[in-house]
């Protein structure tokens, strides 16, 4: 009776609008509205929205231009050296992307170009976390950028690591009626897939398919009561589970926060599967680590009775204005109404080392970076030093948005977001053009 009684409240939850965490049914038949619940792991169950629009026949295949260059390929050439004291150098050997559209500073689109950083571990120290599930780092300093460097400048040292990229790769544009492209939309710390209902509207009416999981403890997702439920790289192996559920072949990953994690995480597992990425107010490209002087390490009894400061506390970090509107924002996309045992065990368990600078230089997947100027969260600085150490990377900053500038400023974010899923580069590969 307890199980039927789950699944009872996990149907709900999807109808009603409930956000009580309730388990679903195992692997059930998608509902009428789109919603569904996926049993990732025994009694571990996601609730997804799934949107596939109705396509009358499969497309002809894109025709390969001639001398055996595909439009919008890219030739993706990097040689990357981390040396002992924290220096990171990284040279860009391949062709140009259209340097019109890139907004990061150093030359980092331009072929031959050299740019050296400061790694922000320098002395194997990883900054601290910083508060509500932002991926970058919460301490003065961390995103500083150093200019380029020439060459020829430079000490002779002995490198600790040098890693080696050579790939070609095809970035077209993708059309809603292409039958070989999946939107991913993945949410933060204390959201839910609700937080994305303007974008999930917008694009299933241009004809995209598109996925957007609740995190497990968030919406109507299972809620595990251990908090190793929680850590980065089990909810990583979730949207891992979600992912190669309904990839195609050009999938295009959206991620909040925390979320972007996820995304940078499933781009490097799957370099030939993911075709682009968005990243909104994700932060700097640092290592996670769990803040270890933080609100969230308080016993889970006093959260949830510090539970009302810490959601009146959101809406005014998480919103530019905090109005009447954004009140009512909050409640329908459920942003931070999740269990103090959950944000307290998702706050600890940020914790992934793997996820550094060099990382996320490895990653030749195009990035584009979207940053409301209004966040207290996540410093635009953070947003820049993202831009500065990806290889293919745009930067949008919206001047009247915040931390939720998906919720606050819908239009502008999906005609940002519309653009870049149908950019491609105008230059092929072997052009020369900068």
């Amino acid at each position: 009776s307890i199980m039927l009684n789950s699944i009872t409240d996990g149907l709900l939850c999807c109808l009603m609008g409930k956000t009580t965490n309730a388990v679903g049914p195992l692997d059930s038949v998608e509902s009428s509205n789109g919603y569904s619940f996926m049993e990732v792991k025994p009694g571990r169950i996601l609730r997804v929205r799934h949107s596939a629009p109705n396509r009358p026949a499969p497309e002809e295949p894109e025709e390969p231009q001639p001398g055996g260059l595909e439009r919008g390929t890219v030739h993706c050439k990097r040689k990357i050296t981390v040396y002992r004291n924290g220096q990171l150098v990284i040279e860009n050997l391949g062709d140009a992307v259209r340097s019109e559209i890139l907004h990061c500073q150093n030359g980092l689109g331009e072929p031959n170009s050299t740019v050296e950083l400061e790694l922000s571990d320098v002395a194997g120290q990883t900054p601290a976390q910083a508060p509500a599930g932002t991926p970058g780092c919460g301490t003065p300093g961390c995103g500083t950028r150093e200019a380029a460097t020439a060459p020829g400048k430079r000490r002779k040292r002995k490198p600790k690591k040098v890693i080696n990229i050579d790939c070609k790769k095809q970035i077209t544009s993708c059309k809603g009626t292409h039958s070989d492209v999946v939107l991913f939309f993945i949410h933060g710390v204390g959201g839910s897939l609700d937080i994305w209902k303007e974008q999930l509207d917008f694009f299933t009416k241009l004809g995209y398919e598109v996925v957007a999981p609740d995190l497990a403890g968030h919406g109507c997702s299972s809620a595990p009561q251990i908090a190793a439920a929680y850590t980065f790289y089990a909810l990583a192996e979730d949207m891992r589970a979600v992912f190669k559920r309904y990839a195609k072949k050009r999938n295009i990953l959206i991620g909040h926060s925390y979320g972007v994690s996820f995304c940078t995480f499933l781009a490097h597992e799957y370099p030939d599967l993911v075709h682009k990425v968005i990243m909104i107010n994700g932060g700097g490209p640092t290592a996670l680590e769990p803040s270890l002087c933080s609100i969230f390490n308080m016993p889970t009894c006093v959260l949830h009775c510090l539970s009302p400061c810490l959601a009146w506390s959101f809406l005014k970090a998480g919103f530019a204005r905090q109005g009447a509107k954004e009140k009512q924002l909050l409640k329908e996309g459920n942003a931070f109404n999740v269990s103090s045992f959950v944000l307290r065990a998702m706050m600890s368990g940020q914790y992934w080392p793997e996820g550094d600078e060099v990382y996320h230089a490895e990653l030749a997947v195009p990035v584009l970076l979207v940053h409301g100027m209004h966040d207290k969260f996540v410093p635009v600085e953070e947003d820049q030093r993202m831009a500065e150490i990806l290889l293919i990377a745009f930067l949008k900053v919206i001047d009247e948005g915040s931390h939720m500038v998906m919720m606050e400023c819908p239009e502008t974010v999906n005609t940002l977001l519309h653009e870049f899923v149908l950019w491609e580069p105008e230059t092929p590969a072997g052009d020369g053009q900068g």
